[in-house]
């Protein structure tokens, strides 16, 4: 298909959970105006003619009683705000395994999971006998992809694939040694969900990357490659960023928010 036959996908940022976070916490090189700076966690729905997919699952309650985090809705249930039940769901990318990505698979029971083999070689291999490498994921999240590979429900990529007419998965690596950015056709260009590549338009917009990161180089390609893919600045969506809801429309109603990523950004939205 050319690009002018492709579907015009409509994307949608679903905030299911909130964390209060310190300037200083969020950049590899020291902040000297250290302030508070908090940090949103986003499901993300592509919706075209006939198809839907999920980018990443969030996490629940459990996780988010043991790690602090203020859990606001949850996130599978959160699609019934855009009419869509979690049995719709037939397709979703798993940007990376951190406990914060990739919970709730159980709820989801027609999905096959889109993961780069490197996402899940890193996450149960050597690396996960530091603990510091290993804390951000979950053990029960970890294994529950596993049993879904024996039941033949994950789709293995190594590196960049489409998985559906407009939509392309993106091998970064970086944050994890597997992390995946999507690149999106909508109405408005060629969008990418950045997920954990940058939490923040700061982090992009400053060279400077969240200080959870397994290589920094590669992540600092890795921007260089989402600004390539990106149809403009204004075309690329960080994965924790609260101002996403500022910079988008918002779906009407929804007392959490959900911003409409395939409509134009407010004009002036914070910049």
């Amino acid at each position: 298909m050319t690009d002018s036959t492709l579907p015009d996908w409509e994307i949608y940022a679903l905030r299911y959970a909130s964390t209060d976070r310190l300037r200083s916490q969020n950049f590899i090189v020291r902040d000297e105006h250290d302030g508070p700076m908090p940090l949103d966690f986003f499901v993300w729905l592509l919706r075209a003619p006939g198809r839907l997919v999920l980018v990443d699952t969030g996490f629940g309650e459990e996780s988010a009683r043991s790690r602090e985090r203020r859990l606001r809705r949850c996130p599978i249930g959160a699609l019934a705000a855009l009419g869509v039940a979690p049995e719709d769901i037939t397709d979703v990318v798993i940007t990376h395994l951190h406990w914060d990505h990739a919970g709730n698979l159980g709820k989801l029971p027609n999905a096959r999971f889109h993961i780069q083999d490197a996402e899940v070689s890193y996450a149960t291999g050597r690396c996960m006998c530091h603990a510091s490498m290993r804390q951000a994921y979950s053990i029960q999240d970890v294994t529950d992809l596993i049993r879904h590979v024996y039941a033949d429900r994950v789709v293995f990529h190594n590196g960049d694939a489409d998985i559906a007419p407009g939509v392309k998965l993106i091998l970064i690596g970086g944050h994890t040694q597997g992390l995946q950015s999507v690149k999106v056709k909508s109405a408005r260009g060629q969008v990418v969900l950045a997920s954990d590549a940058s939490h923040y338009y700061e982090n992009m917009e400053t060279g400077r990357p969240f200080p959870i990161v397994y290589n920094v180089a590669d992540m600092l390609d890795g921007h260089r490659r989402i600004r390539a893919e990106a149809d403009s600045a204004d075309h690329v969506i960080p994965g924790h960023d609260p101002q996403v809801l500022a910079r988008y429309p918002l779906v009407a109603g929804d007392e959490h928010g959900i911003a409409c990523l395939h409509l134009p950004p407010l004009a002036a939205a914070g910049r």
